[in-house]
């Protein structure tokens, strides 16, 4: 049975007065129970405990950490079905969806489990000193990766489990050793606190201090206060560009800045080029209908432009697309207010003089207050150099065809572009030999390049890079998939002249932990 209330370090809050109930969005219907919001000085207490637990679970043997993160991966399989029928209810996604997504959140714990256990993410370095070395001696010199401190994390609407309460962020920080507090997201409250209790029974039963993790419900408030706390040292972060960017100048005006890696916004855009746009232009068309509906097109990597040369192939591809579209079914979104501003960004983006819907309706459907029916638009290049707001992230079904006149003008609107998580090329082996001047455009504003595929669906490996220049993400260097997002809540430390006995295992002279590991300059893992 569900508590509605915020969970702090392993106790039940119950301080605070305001509720909110969550909605199911296919229906319309408040579920029960009423969640109650922390108070201020709950949510401070929350990260005081896990400012308190940091002394000591940063400190505690990987080994520990890694049992930790696969008993939370069994803890919320455990919840079985329970877990599944709530989340549907909260969200308005099938069945199937969660349970894929349940398995991804697990697989990803588990995953770091894996990193932590092997080690050599720490980045271990280690300079021997030279004692004879002319015109000075050089000292001894060992640095390596320690975790940040507190991080608080805030769940994402359109990933319930995958980038919540023990989706990615949670993961990879507490895999670097840092306790976290998550700011839940009230459009699936239930799911997270279902989450919740799977961590804190999950820490408990590992001999944790409670303090590792805390769980809060609250508003844009309570959100804004955590990150303001002193004790916090980094925020995860998936969601709006205006939230993402009221959280990162929260983050810059405390006395002691701290780093905010916020996912916010991308267009995504996929360039389709002559020779594929010829030869299998409808097979693109059916492919992108499916990667911008997928979801009801509530993914980060929805894309929501596509370019390509005006001509035959090109009417033809937007006559396929356009077909396609028409037999499209609505889907419920997850939110009435996700769905209201789906609806009002494009309405106004095909309002915009020279753009002209294609296929679809830019009317609210008749369906329910929640459901959104898929559409396509066109313009031209022109216009779309000659009006930015064409550009602007429309979060739904919706997807703007934009017609170039040679391949120079793609590159120009290729350039145009702010930073994306990705960037498409559909071309055959002769288009890309040419297309040169596009792959770095592509390359300069994407975090990651795709050729001949299409951007939903995001692998969790070690290579993969769920990023981008701003405003995609706030921090270009770092990801949020992937074993590399653990980078984000690390900092380097260096060790001069240390004796042996005072070094950490990982810069130890008999490396015990048999860690490859950078020395004098080469990669090895010998002993000293």
């Amino acid at each position: 049975m569900l508590h509605g209330k915020s969970l702090i370090a392993g106790q039940l809050a119950d301080a605070g007065s305001a509720t909110f109930r969550a909605r199911n969005p296919a229906t319309g219907a408040e579920l029960e129970p009423a969640f109650l919001e922390a108070t201020a000085a709950e949510a401070a207490r929350a990260v005081d405990a896990a400012a308190e637990a940091f002394a000591e679970y940063g400190t505690r043997p990987p080994e520990e950490r890694a049992r930790f993160l696969e008993a939370i991966a069994a803890e919320i399989e455990a919840l079985g079905d329970t877990l599944i029928e709530r989340t549907t209810a909260e969200t308005g996604l099938p069945a199937a969806r969660i349970a894929g997504e349940r398995s991804r959140t697990c697989g990803q714990l588990r995953l770091f489990a894996e990193l932590v256990r092997e080690g050599s993410w720490v980045d271990a370095r280690i300079d021997t000193a030279l004692p004879d070395r002319q015109p000075a001696p050089r000292p001894d010199i060992r640095r390596m990766l320690k975790p940040i401190g507190p991080v608080v994390v805030f769940g994402a609407s359109n990933f319930p489990l995958a980038f919540s309460t023990a989706g990615g962020d949670t993961a990879s920080a507490l895999a670097a050793g840092c306790p976290v507090v998550v700011k839940a997201h009230p459009a699936h409250p239930g799911c997270g606190e279902l989450v919740a209790g799977a961590i804190a029974r999950a820490a408990a039963g590992s001999g944790l201090p409670s303090g590792v993790f805390s769980f809060v419900h609250g508003g844009a408030a309570i959100g804004v206060a955590l990150v303001r706390h002193p004790a916090t040292a980094a925020v995860g972060f998936t969601g709006s560009h205006a939230a993402g960017r009221a959280l990162f100048d929260a983050a810059n005006s405390r006395q002691k800045p701290i780093p905010v890696f916020a996912e916010m916004s991308s267009v995504n855009p996929v360039f389709v080029l002559p020779r594929a746009l010829a030869e299998r232009g409808d097979a693109v068309a059916q492919g992108l209908l499916g990667s911008f509906t997928l979801g009801v097109g509530q993914f980060c990597t929805k894309p929501g432009l596509v370019f390509a040369l005006r001509g035959p192939a090109m009417d033809a591809f937007v006559d396929k697309l356009a077909g396609a579209v028409r037999q499209a079914a609505s889907g419920t979104m997850l939110t009435t207010g996700i769905r209201a501003a789906f609806e009002r960004t494009r309405a106004d983006l095909t309002a915009v003089d020279g753009v002209r819907v294609v296929a679809g309706s830019t009317e609210a459907s008749a369906a329910g207050a929640t459901s959104a029916s898929p559409s396509v638009a066109a313009t031209s290049a022109a216009r779309f150099l000659a009006e930015p707001s064409l550009a602007n992230e429309v979060f739904g079904p919706f997807v703007l065809v934009i017609g170039c006149a040679d391949a120079d003008e793609m590159v120009a609107c290729a350039n145009a572009l702010d930073g994306q998580l990705t960037a498409t090329l559909h071309g055959t082996e002769t288009d890309l030999a040419a297309a040169g001047k596009l792959l770095e455009a592509a390359e300069s504003r994407a975090g990651r390049v795709i050729v001949n595929g299409f951007p939903t669906g995001v692998e969790v490996s070690p290579a993969m890079h769920h990023g981008g220049p701003y405003p995609a993400t706030t921090d270009v260097r770092f990801t949020s998939v992937g074993t590399a997002a653990i980078l984000r809540f690390a900092r380097p430390v260096c060790y001069q002249g240390f004796p042996d006995a005072l070094l950490p295992a990982e810069l130890k002279n008999a490396n015990p932990r048999n860690l490859l590991r950078t020395v004098n300059g080469a990669p090895t893992r010998e002993r000293l």
